[in-house]
């Protein structure tokens, strides 16, 4: 099924195994963030996150040669030239940030080619990582004068340790895939071949897993990285309960029973 967007620029569909797909098509500015693309992935993610029958998310860059590139620098003039257009774009490129950042579902990023500055921070918002080998990764901002802010680079530092995210940013040097998977910025690295299929059947499997405990772990981790914050851990231990009630915990022990693959519902 395909969702209608505003833009051509973001592309989402949902296929037959409950897996929402996002693509970022503006191959030929390397995919960089248009702000009719931030409201893309705003208006596809409240789609996804409304569906029952989305289980996982996979987004990838369209032209296999970046993934994102960042924000699209050629548009500032017309849509970013005095405080009111800044407020605006501001308004749009949060909500499309926040989207990313708060998706309660788990995300896939397929990454092929440059992982450069903001798509690097785009890529950061997923929960597993897939790259091909000729990717590459960095935040060149040193190079460039600019500040980077602070949400940014706590998710970077709690990806891959202080130290690691130092030399990141100080050095503005860029990590080949094999670096990114030592450090732990990648969850694996599959050829150019291959990775598509890598990623739909990781996804797939994903899918086929009991939708609320995979809901709960995932918002087990992120209130162990936000510094386990009451509210975030009273909405965890309310999402293992409602594991523990479910359907689907029924049926899962009734397939473990019956030697057979359990049919999880998401209730």
């Amino acid at each position: 099924m395909t969702i209608d967007l505003s833009t051509e620029r973001m592309l989402a569909e949902i296929d037959d195994h409950g897996v929402g797909r996002l693509v970022f098509n503006n191959p030929a500015k390397h995919n960089a963030l248009s702000l009719d693309m931030w409201q893309g992935v705003a208006d596809a993610l409240a789609c996804f996150e409304a569906n029952d029958e989305v289980r996982v998310v996979v987004m990838s860059g369209a032209g296999g040669k970046s993934f994102v590139s960042g924000a699209d620098i050629s548009e500032f003039d017309s849509k970013r030239s005095n405080a009111e257009q800044r407020r605006e774009y501001g308004r749009v490129s949060a909500r499309g940030g926040r989207a990313l950042a708060t998706f309660s579902k788990p995300l896939i990023a397929e990454i092929t080619g440059y992982c450069i500055g903001g798509g690097l921070a785009t890529a950061l918002n997923a929960d597993i990582r897939f790259a091909t080998p000729d990717s590459t990764f960095g935040i060149p901002a040193a190079k460039l004068g600019l500040g980077y802010g602070y949400d940014g680079l706590a998710k970077l530092t709690r990806t891959v340790g202080p130290a690691r995210a130092r030399d990141i940013m100080f050095s503005a040097r860029f990590l080949d895939a094999d670096e990114a998977l030592r450090i732990g910025l990648l969850n694996f690295v599959e050829p150019r071949e291959t990775i598509s299929s890598a990623v739909s059947e990781y996804a797939h499997r994903v899918a086929a897993n009991a939708p609320l405990t995979v809901r709960a772990a995932k918002a087990a981790v992120e209130a162990w990285e936000a510094g386990e914050r009451a509210d975030d851990l009273a909405k965890v231990r309310q999402l293992v309960d409602a594991c523990f009630n479910s359907e689907d915990y029924r049926e899962g022990r009734r397939a473990f029973a019956e030697k057979r693959k359990p049919a999880f519902r998401g209730g």
